[in-house]
């Protein structure tokens, strides 16, 4: 009754309220009611409304609502299809191209629907339009120019149903419908192109072609790689094993984690070690954790320690047990040394907590700026002395650094023998290579410093040493050292201090008499006395014959000489 229609919007029923408004004509209000409070059946009132418009002939308006209700497409065509040129005005007016181009096949105009579909960029349609007229080539080339999936997939079926495998091969990998390509590559024998396909795929698919390749006993590589790109990583490899392939097992063992199961790595290990792929089985060895046996290997084969490889087996105190962790480092340094490798094999004795070992490796490798920081960092007495000792075997003489850090090093292990005795050497330098007495009487000064600190038990040769500092022998290297410094200044004189000095006994304890001759030799000869130069050179050598018991005869071959 009109009572219950009236208490519709109380009870919120506005749906039914839309629905009687409709069917009492009461359009404006149904239109209302369904944009306000009846949003679900907007549409279609609008549709309905348009119904209604074009029962009473006002075309323009129906129109209208036939396109907000979204069934233009479908309804306005109907509505003029006795009137083809106002419906050609209307699309052209509203740029719906696909629409037309789908009018105008369903009325068999092909040619005017190919123009819009391809206004449309309506790819499918017009490969597919071109399919049934027979323009096969044309339909190729819009499919490959466009790249759509859809027309590429269409056409593949195309060139399937009519048996060219190839093309159809070609677009179904366009499509990215790849497992019809695989099925169409089985089918056709196309093996090589299968193995593409099957890569480019699913799991699935994978797995279908590498049973194919398994099944046909060809190309087991293929099989191998497939199987391992599936994830079935156990068939890949006994498949491998099985048929020997090296360089697919290579690609997998590549992609091994470290988290693989330890018996399949020691197996791909035992593989690679029984086809004397050495380097291989050690890498796969060190992934399982397997440190000792692949260090046994490394030494039983000559297989080279990289740096990389030393890191992998370098593992923290949490991934092993301390005791086990110290062994395995100890191995490692040890096979370093054996290698030649002395930087890497001290790197790995010092994280094995060896000092000592690493030292004499360092000591092996011969990288001075790295002996001296390792001395210096470990601060041990044993190593300043092997650092020392090391240092002495350079060029100290000529390198001012080099003898401030033995100094240091032998100071640091309070080994006052040892400065001692480098301090004569040291001295002796002085005096045999620059005839530097007065730096020489210095530094033997400080090595008898060091021997008063010494309270050991003196050596015979440190004794010898205390025993060169009498005072006639002081003042003889000072006298000496003064004409040292009058060579230049005044000749005359040096010559003068020479000659009184060659008067003094046992003067050869303090100066070598060779370098008081050759001074007044050099000398006499600069000042053109040929004859005093010859007398001081037979004085020279009868002191000489003197000594060696001879009688003092001096022959003409040692007065040229």
């Amino acid at each position: 009754s009109q009572c219950q229609w009236s208490n519709m919007p109380s009870c919120h029923r506005f749906d039914l309220l839309n629905i009687f408004y409709q069917a009492s004509g009461r359009w404006q209000e149904a239109l209302e009611t369904a944009e306000g409070h009846d949003h679900i059946n907007v549409k279609n009132t609008y549709y309905r409304y348009a119904k209604y418009l074009e029962s009473t002939g006002d075309t323009p308006q129906a129109i209208d609502y036939f396109e907000k209700s979204d069934t233009h497409r479908t309804e306005v065509p109907r509505m003029l299809q006795d009137d083809l040129s106002a419906l050609e005005v209307y699309v052209n007016k509203k740029k719906d191209k696909w629409w037309w181009a789908q009018y105008l096949e369903t009325q068999s105009e092909m040619d005017s629907a190919l123009h819009f579909y391809d206004c449309a960029q309506d790819y499918l349609s017009l490969v597919r339009l071109h399919c049934f007229m027979g323009s096969s080539q044309k339909a190729f080339e819009i499919a490959h120019a466009s790249g759509d999936r859809a027309a590429s997939y269409y056409l593949a079926r195309h060139y399937e149903r009519h048996n060219e495998v190839k093309q159809a091969v070609h677009f179904y990998i366009r499509a990215q419908a790849y497992n019809n390509a695989i099925r169409l590559c089985k089918d056709n024998g196309l093996d090589d192109q299968l193995m593409n396909m099957a890569l480019l795929s699913n799991p699935e698919d994978m797995m279908e072609a590498a049973c194919y390749y398994e099944e046909r006993g060809t190309h087991m590589d293929r099989a191998v790689d497939l199987y391992h790109k599936a994830g079935r990583v156990s068939k890949a490899l006994e498949l491998a094993f099985a048929t020997e392939q090296f360089s697919a097992l290579e690609s997998i063992v590549e992609n091994l984690s470290k988290n693989a199961d330890p018996a399949l790595l020691a197996r791909c290990s035992d593989f690679f070690n029984t086809h004397s792929q050495y380097d291989k089985a050690v890498e796969l060895l060190v992934t399982a954790k397997k440190y000792q046996q692949a260090l046994e290997l490394c030494v039983v084969r000559d297989v080279v320690i990289t740096e990389e490889l030393a890191e992998r087996m370098t593992l923290e105190s949490k991934d092993l047990p301390e005791e086990e962790r110290r062994t395995v480092l100890q191995r490692l340094g040890d096979c370093c040394r054996h290698q030649g490798n002395y930087s890497l094999a001290s790197k790995k004795y010092v994280q094995a907590g060896n000092r000592l070992k690493a030292m004499k490796s360092l000591l092996k490798s011969g990288d001075t700026e790295k002996i001296i920081f390792f001395a210096n960092f470990c601060r041990q007495k044993e190593l300043f002395l092997m650092a020392a000792d090391f240092l002495r075997s350079l060029d100290w003489q000529n390198d001012p650094e080099v003898l401030k850090t033995i100094i240091h090093f032998y100071t640091s292990a309070k080994a006052q023998d040892l400065l001692a005795d480098f301090y004569e050497a040291w001295a002796q330098v002085n005096i045999d290579e620059y005839q530097r007495y007065e730096d020489a009487m210095n530094i033997l000064t400080e090595a008898a410093k060091c021997l008063t600190k010494e309270k050991k038990k003196k050596k015979p040769h440190i004794l010898l040493l205390q025993m060169c500092f009498p005072a006639v022998a002081q003042r003889q290297r000072s006298t000496f050292s003064l004409f040292c410094r009058l060579c230049e200044e005044n000749p005359g004189f040096a010559v003068q201090i020479c000659e009184a000095l060659l008067q003094e006994p046992d003067v050869d304890h303090a100066v070598r008499l060779g370098d008081i001759y050759g001074f007044l030799v050099d000398h006499h000869c600069q000042k053109g006395n040929i004859h005093l130069v010859t007398v001081t050179v037979l004085k020279k050598e009868t002191l000489v014959h003197s000594e060696r018991g001879d009688g003092g005869h001096v022959s003409d071959e040692d007065l040229l000489l």
